[in-house]
């Protein structure tokens, strides 16, 4: 299976309840990974796979919400602009 197919597996196996529980979970581990970075551990690993648990979740609620790549990649695109723009303000 590739993942794509591995991604509907896990939605049908477990239902979008569970896989949105299991989102939000994911992302509580990588908030508790940052805050040990914050005070000063040197976890680089445990991020790396805290957000590749985090990537493979967000992967599931696109399908769960029907979101696509390309609407993901426009409303980040405003979001740097925005940024952008405050910054230049800032400076």
């Amino acid at each position: 299976m590739d993942q794509k197919e591995v991604l509907y597996k896990a939605i049908k196996t477990y239902g979008f309840n569970a896989q949105l529980d299991m989102c939000i979970e994911e992302m509580s581990e990588l908030t508790k990974e940052i805050c040990k970075k914050k005070r000063g551990k040197d976890n680089r690993m445990e991020i790396i796979e805290e957000m590749a648990d985090v990537y493979i979740m967000l992967e599931q609620l696109k399908f769960i919400c029907d979101v696509s790549h390309e609407e993901i990649q426009e409303a980040a695109k405003l979001k740097v602009e925005r940024l952008s723009r405050r910054l230049e303000e800032k400076c």
